[in-house]
C-alpha cells in the first residue's frame, strides 16, 4: 500500500509541464475531481526546487484548504503582492481556483504587474469558457490530466511487469507485487478494469469496500460541488434536480460506447419508469438533458466523441457516443459486475488514445463502424476493438469496416484473445494488453 503522503511521478505530465516552465502562457491543468491535480503541481514545486528555485519564490494557494476560504479575487493578489520578492522571479500555484469569483481578474494582473510564471487547476471546463479564453487573449496553455493509464496503475499499485520463461521454452510477460507474489498479466489488468484509475484507490488498497467509499466520495464531490452548487453560484437555474441528475448519469454510465440522442434520453428514463418518483411528469425537454449532459461534460465525469464520415470527409450531428472518464467510477454507479465488457474495453482505449495526444472519432463508412479514427498532425489510425479474434464470426465482422477503407492508413484490430494471426490481409491484429503497455 502506498503511503498517501507519497507522490508517485507522472512523468508524461510533468514533464510536458516542465517544457512549458518560464513560458508567457498561463499553464491551466484540467481533470476530474481527484485524477492527480494537485499532487502535479507539488511534483512541479519540487522540480523547481531541485534546480535551484528557492523557497520565497514559490507561492501555493489551494482553494480547497479552509486558509483560504471565502477569498475574493481581490484579497488573492493582495495575499500575492504581500509575498513578491523583488528581483527574483516568482512561481505561483492556484489549486482549484474555478471556486473563486473573477478570479480571472487576478491571474491577468500578475501576468502584468509581476515577473512571474502561472499555473491554474480546475475540475471544471467552465474555467477555460469563451469568457476566460477572451479575456486572456490565448495567453494560456491547457494540459489535460485524465486518470492512471494501466501503465500508470501498475507503478502506483507496486507492480513490475517482468518476462519469464515458460516451460516450453518460450517467453511470456507476468506480473510481480513488491513482496515477490507472481501474478498472471491478465489478473491485473482484470483488477484494473474493475477498480479504475483513480490515483487514490492506490492509497486505499484494491479492497472492494475501501474502493467504494474513495468513488463515492469523488462522485458526490463531482455531483454536488462541480455542478449543483456551481450552478448555483452562476444564477443558473436548469441545474436543479439531483434526482435526474443522477439518472441521466446512470443512464449514460450504462450505455457507454453506445449511440445516444439527446432526445431519446428523456423519453428512455421515462419509458422504463426511472423518474416514477411522483416529482416527475412526463420526460424532461431536450433543452433540459442538454443541460445537465453537459454540465457533466464540463466537469470531465463523461467525455462526449462524435460521428465522422470517412468517405465525406466531414463530421456528423447525429448520434455521438459518451465514455466515462474511470471505468472504476461505472463499476462504483452500476455495480461490480461483468457487464458489457466489450464497450468497457473500448472505454479504456479511447482514453488512452487521448492520453497519446490523439483527436479521436467514431469512423462511418457506408452502413459500417469503425470503433475509432485516431489523428494527429502527421499521423491517423483506423482501431477497432473487441474481446475476442478466435470466432469466424467475429473476425469476419470486425475486419469488414476497416477492409472497406481504401485509403493507406494504419488499421488495427485490438482483443484480448488475439488469434492465431498477427495481421490479416494487411491489418494488424495486437494483444489489448501488450497494446496498454506498449507506451
Amino acid at each position: 500500500m502506498i503511503d498517501s503522503h507519497e507522490l508517485r511521478r507522472r512523468d508524461g505530465y510533468l514533464n510536458k509541464l516542465i517544457g512549458f516552465q518560464d513560458t508567457e502562457p498561463v499553464k491551466v491543468i484540467t481533470g476530474i475531481r481527484r485524477c492527480g491535480k494537485s499532487s502535479l503541481l507539488k511534483l512541479m514545486v519540487q522540480h523547481l526546487k531541485d534546480i535551484g528555485i528557492q523557497p520565497e519564490q514559490i507561492i501555493e494557494m489551494n482553494f480547497e484548504s479552509f486558509d483560504f476560504r471565502g477569498m475574493s479575487a481581490d484579497d488573492i493578489y493582495r495575499y500575492v503582492k504581500e509575498r513578491i520578492v523583488l528581483g527574483k522571479r516568482m512561481y505561483l500555484f492556484f489549486d482549484e481556483l474555478q471556486r473563486i469569483e473573477a478570479w480571472e481578474d487576478a491571474i491577468n494582473a500578475f501576468r502584468v504587474d509581476f515577473d512571474c510564471d502561472i499555473y491554474v487547476t480546475g475540475s471544471n471546463a467552465y474555467l477555460l469558457s469563451s469568457e476566460y479564453s477572451t479575456y486572456l487573449s490565448g495567453r494560456c496553455v491547457e494540459l489535460k490530466m485524465l486518470p492512471l493509464s494501466f501503465r500508470e496503475f501498475l507503478d502506483f499499485h507496486g507492480f513490475e511487469v517482468r518476462e519469464t520463461q515458460s516451460a516450453l521454452g518460450g517467453r511470456r510477460k507476468q506480473v510481480f507485487d513488491k513482496n515477490g507474489e507472481r501474478y498472471e498479466l491478465r489478473e491485473v489488468f482484470d483488477a484494473y478494469m474493475r477498480f479504475g484509475g483513480m490515483p487514490g484507490i492506490a492509497d486505499v488498497g484494491l479492497e472492494q469496500e475501501k474502493a467504494l467509499s474513495l468513488l463515492d466520495g469523488i462522485y458526490s464531490t463531482v455531483v454536488i460541488r462541480d455542478i449543483l452548487e456551481r450552478e448555483k453560484r452562476r444564477g443558473q437555474k436548469q441545474i436543479t434536480d439531483p434526482t435526474l441528475l443522477r439518472k441521466i448519469i446512470l443512464f449514460l454510465a450504462d450505455n457507454i460506447g453506445s449511440s445516444v440522442s439527446i432526445a431519446s434520453i428523456g423519453n428512455t428514463l421515462v419509458n422504463e419508469g426511472l423518474l416514477d418518483d411522483g416529482k416527475h411528469k412526463g420526460a424532461p425537454s431536450a433543452h433540459t438533458v442538454q443541460a445537465y449532459v453537459n454540465a457533466l461534460l464540463e466537469s470531465y465525469f463523461f467525455y462526449e466523441i462524435k460521428r465522422f464520415d470517412i468517405k465525406g470527409k466531414a463530421y456528423l450531428r447525429t448520434l455521438g457516443k459518451y465514455y466515462i472518464v474511470d471505468i472504476g467510477l461505472r463499476n462504483y454507479l452500476l455495480g461490480f459486475r461483468n457487464r458489457d465488457s466489450g464497450h468497457a474495453i473500448e472505454n479504456v482505449v479511447y482514453f488512452e488514445l487521448l492520453r497519446r495526444g490523439y483527436d479521436v472519432a467514431i469512423g462511418k463508412i457506408g452502413n459500417a463502424e469503425v470503433d475509432f479514427i485516431a489523428t494527429t498532425a502527421d499521423e491517423k489510425k483506423y482501431i477497432q476493438v473487441t474481446e475476442s479474434m478466435m470466432s469466424e464470426d467475429v473476425r469476419k465482422r470486425e475486419l469488414a469496416p476497416l477492409q472497406s477503407i481504401r485509403d493507406n492508413y494504419e488499421k488495427i484490430v485490438l482483443s484480448l484473445e488475439q488469434g492465431l494471426d498477427a495481421s490479416y490481409d494487411g491489418i494488424k491484429s495486437e494483444n489489448l494488453i501488450d497494446w496498454l503497455l506498449s507506451e
